[in-house]
C-alpha cells in the first residue's frame, strides 16, 4: 500500500489529505487555519487531524507533497521583503521595461558596469569594486542579480553573486538560474520577485519539514511547481518563484482526479484569489509567455492560469463616489472580523460596541490591525514608530495618530509586517448563515456599522446587516462571473486577439446572459462545465452557475482539491539552451560555463543537447524522481538570403520526468556536480 500525504497552505486555511495511491481513495482530510506567524501550527493542526481521521500510522506515509498559494497571494497583494537589484550593464530605459520599476516599488537598484553581447562576449569589465562599495549599509532581506545577456554568458552574474554572499551573507537570486530566455528586464523582474519570496517559502518548507519529522514521517517532501509538476523541497528553497501558481496548478490536477472531466473551466476560490484555467482533453495548457500573476508577467513556466485578487477574505470596498455608490471586492486580503474575534473577541466586540453607540459612523470603524511579528528591514522613522505602536491586535483608529500615517500603514501591510482586518465576503456569509466557522455576532456588528455609511444621496448604503451581506455576496457572484467570462473569451479560438475584458463586460453579452426578450432576442451562456473548487465554493458557486447558464460541478472533496493535486502529479525538469551562428562556419553553443565555438551546427547542437540531458536528468533526480523518461526537441530558426538557407539560431529543450521516488531520507543536497547555478546547469565537456 502506498499512502501519500498532501498539504496545501493557503492564505486562510491549510488543508491536509491522506490518499491511498493504489486504490485512489481519500482516507482522511482536515482543515486548520493558516498561522502566518508560525506556519507549523496550522500545518500541524491539519496534518494531525487528517492522520487521526484516516487512522494511519505516520510511519506508513511514503510521500509528502506540499502546494501553496502564499507566493501567489504575496505577488497579487504586492507584498514581500525589501530586496536590492544588482543591474549589470543595463541603462535607465531597461529599468522601465516589463514592469520592473513598478515591481521594485522603491527598493534599491545597484547599477554597475559589465554585461555581455548577444554572442556571449564581454561588453565591459565587471565593476566588482563598485559593487562591494554599494553593498555597504543596504538594509534588505535578499538580492537579485541580472546581467545583460546573462543567458548567453552567466559569468558576471555568478561573480556578483559570490561577492554578495561573501559580503552580506544574504540570499542571492541570479536571473540566468530562472530562465534561459532573452529579455533582460523581464528576467530581472523574475529574479526580483524570486528574491522577495525566498524568506516566505523557506519558512513554509521548514515548517512542513519540522512537523512531519516530529510525527515520525521520514518520507521525502515534494513541492508543487506552477506547471503542476513536483520538485524536491531542497530545490524550491533556492527557486521559490517556481511556486507561484503552485496552489492553482495543484487544483487543476486535483479537479481532473476528482471529476474525470476532460473539458471544463476550473475555478478555485480561496481566501485571497480566484484562479481559473481551462482543462482541455484532460490537460491544462502551459502559458507560453510565462506565468502572469496580478500585474506581473514572469518568465516562470506555469499553467495558463488567470489569477484575480478575489476571494472569500477580499476587502469589501465601499464606493462613496456618485449618487448610488456600491461595492467592489479585492485585491487585498483582510482578516475577516469574524475570524479575528475568535482569538481576540473582547477587544473586537468592545471596539464594535463603542462604534455602534455613536450616531455617526467613523471611516475606520470596524477595522483593525494585527502585527505579524516578522523582523523589519529598511523602514523609515515614521514606519518604525508606527510598527512599534502596533504591539498587539488593536482597532486601526487607535494605531494611527494622524492621516499622514495612513500611507505608512499601507507600506507596513505591503511588507507583510502587519495585516488589516475588516469586512469581507466571509463575514457576509456568516451573517447570511452560509458559513458558521467563526464569530457570527462580530460579523453582524461589523456589517451593521458599514450599513450606516452614506452614499452620494445621503442615504444609508443598506437597511441592515443582512441586506448589506446580500449586496456583498451578489458582488462576489458578479465579479466571479466576469472573471469566468474573460477566461472563456480568452480561450475561445473564435475570439482570439479580441480584448476579453471588453467582451466580458459588453452590454450585448450582459443582455444575452439576462435572456433579453424585446425587439431583439438575445441569449448567451458558457457551454462547458465549470468545476468549482474551494471550501466556500458550495456556498457561492451555485449562483455563479445560474448567472452564466452553465453546468456547475462541485465535487465531494472540492475543499481540499489542492492538497489532493499535490500528491497525484509527476516530477518534471526541463533544461533549455541556445545555439547561435557567429559567422561562416562558426556555431556557438551557449553552455552554462560559457560559450563554446564549433565548426558545424550539428556538433554544437549535439553538445548542447548532451549538456541539457545531463542537466535535466541531474535535476530530476535531485527533485526526487525515479524511472525517468527523457524527451527532447529542437526549434531551428533560419532565413533565406539570396536563395540560400541560412541558420540563425536553435533552441534546444530536454525534459526528464517520472513519478516521485517513494523512499525515505531524500538527500538534502545533490550528490553530483550541478554547476554554478543553484541546483542549476550540469557541466558537459565537449
Amino acid at each position: 500500500m502506498s499512502i501519500f500525504l498532501g498539504v496545501d497552505t493557503g492564505g486562510t486555511y491549510t488543508d491536509a489529505v491522506i490518499l491511498d495511491d493504489e486504490t485512489d481513495t481519500v482516507l482522511g482530510k482536515a482543515k486548520a487555519l493558516t498561522t502566518r506567524r508560525d506556519l507549523s501550527i496550522g500545518i500541524g493542526g491539519a496534518v494531525d487531524a487528517a492522520l487521526a481521521t484516516a487512522k494511519i500510522d505516520p510511519e506508513n506515509i511514503s510521500l509528502v507533497s506540499l502546494s501553496t498559494t502564499l507566493a501567489t497571494n504575496a505577488l497579487v497583494e504586492g507584498q514581500g521583503g525589501r530586496v536590492a537589484l544588482v543591474f549589470i550593464g543595463f541603462d535607465d530605459g531597461d529599468l522601465e521595461r516589463g514592469g520592473l520599476a513598478e515591481a521594485l516599488g522603491g527598493d534599491p537598484v545597484i547599477r554597475i558596469n559589465g554585461g555581455h553581447s548577444h554572442a556571449g562576449q564581454e561588453s565591459a569589465p565587471l565593476d566588482l569594486d563598485g559593487l562591494e562599495q554599494a553593498l555597504r549599509g543596504q538594509a534588505v532581506v535578499a538580492y537579485a542579480v541580472a546581467s545583460r545577456f546573462a543567458t548567453r554568458n552567466p559569468g558576471h552574474e555568478i561573480a556578483a553573486r559570490d561577492l554578495i554572499r561573501q559580503v552580506t551573507a544574504r540570499p542571492v537570486t541570479c536571473s540566468h538560474e530562472l530562465s534561459a530566455n532573452l529579455n533582460g528586464p523581464k528576467r530581472a523582474l523574475t529574479a526580483v520577485l524570486n528574491a522577495r519570496l525566498v524568506g516566505m517559502i523557506d519558512r513554509l518548507v521548514t515548517a512542513c519539514e519540522s512537523h512531519v519529522k516530529k510525527r515520525g514521517i521520514t518520507a521525502p517532501l515534494m513541492v508543487v511547481r506552477g506547471d503542476g509538476a513536483l520538485i524536491a523541497a531542497a530545490m524550491v528553497r533556492e527557486r521559490p518563484i517556481e511556486t507561484i501558481l503552485s496552489g492553482p496548478a495543484a487544483s487543476i490536477v486535483g479537479a481532473r482526479w476528482l471529476t474525470g472531466a476532460t473539458d471544463a473551466l476550473v475555478s478555485d476560490i480561496g481566501g485571497t484569489t480566484t484562479d481559473i484555467a481551462l482543462l482541455k482533453d484532460g490537460l491544462p495548457e502551459i502559458d507560453p509567455l510565462g506565468a502572469r500573476v496580478g500585474a506581473y508577467r514572469t518568465m516562470v513556466e506555469a499553467v495558463a492560469m488567470r489569477t484575480t485578487g478575489l476571494g472569500g477574505d477580499s476587502e469589501a470596498h465601499l464606493i462613496t463616489e456618485g449618487l448610488t455608490g456600491g461595492f467592489f471586492l479585492g485585491p487585498r486580503r483582510l482578516i475577516p472580523v469574524s475570524l479575528l474575534a475568535v482569538d481576540h473577541g473582547q477587544m473586537v466586540h468592545d471596539a464594535l460596541d463603542r462604534a455602534l453607540s455613536n450616531d455617526k459612523p467613523g471611516e475606520l470603524d470596524g477595522r483593525f490591525v494585527v502585527p505579524m511579528g516578522f523582523e523589519p528591514a529598511g523602514l523609515t522613522a515614521r514606519e518604525t514608530a508606527l510598527l512599534a505602536r502596533v504591539d498587539r491586535p488593536m482597532p486601526l483608529a487607535a494605531a494611527l495618530t494622524s492621516r499622514l500615517e495612513v500611507a505608512a500603514m499601507d507600506r507596513l501591510v505591503a511588507r507583510g509586517l502587519v495585516m488589516l482586518s475588516g469586512v469581507t465576503p466571509s463575514d457576509a456569509s456568516h451573517v447570511l448563515g452560509g458559513l458558521t466557522d467563526w464569530d457570527r455576532t462580530a460579523s453582524d456588528k461589523a456589517l451593521s456599522l458599514m450599513a450606516r455609511r452614506r452614499n452620494g444621496k445621503g442615504e444609508r448604503v443598506a437597511a441592515n446587516a443582512i441586506a448589506l451581506a446580500q449586496q456583498i455576496v451578489d458582488q462576489l457572484t458578479e465579479q466571479t462571473a466576469t472573471c469566468l467570462l474573460e477566461a472563456a473569451f480568452g480561450e475561445d479560438p473564435t475570439f482570439a486577439g479580441s480584448e476579453e475584458k471588453i467582451m466580458a463586460r459588453h452590454p450585448l453579452l450582459r443582455a444575452g446572459l439576462n435572456q433579453h426578450r424585446g425587439i431583439v432576442e438575445l441569449s448567451a451562456r458558457i457551454c462547458v462545465p465549470i468545476v468549482g473548487l474551494g471550501a466556500s465554493a458550495p456556498f457561492y458557486y451555485g449562483a455563479v452557475g445560474t448567472r452564466l447558464g452553465a453546468q456547475m460541478i462541485l465535487p465531494e472533496h472540492a475543499g481540499v482539491a489542492n492538497a489532493i493535486g499535490a500528491v497525484v502529479g509527476q516530477v518534471s525538469q526541463r533544461a533549455t539552451g541556445v545555439v547561435s551562428a557567429a559567422g561562416e562556419g562558426q556555431f556557438i553553443a551557449h553552455l552554462a560555463y560559457g560559450p563554446e565555438v564549433f565548426g558545424t551546427r550539428e556538433a554544437a547542437m549535439d553538445v548542447m543537447e548532451a549538456a541539457l540531458t545531463a542537466e535535466a536528468t541531474a535535476r530530476a533526480h535531485v527533485a526526487g524522481a525515479d524511472d525517468l523518461r527523457i524527451t527532447s526537441s529542437r526549434d531551428i530558426r533560419g532565413a533565406a538570403v539570396e536563395g540560400r538557407s541560412m541558420f540563425l539560431e536553435a533552441t534546444i529543450s530536454v525534459t526528464a520526468s517520472g513519478r516521485p521516488r517513494i523512499a525515505h531520507a531524500l538527500p538534502e543536497k545533490p550528490s553530483i556536480e550541478l554547476g554554478d547555478a543553484a541546483y542549476g546547469r550540469a557541466k558537459a565537456v565537449p
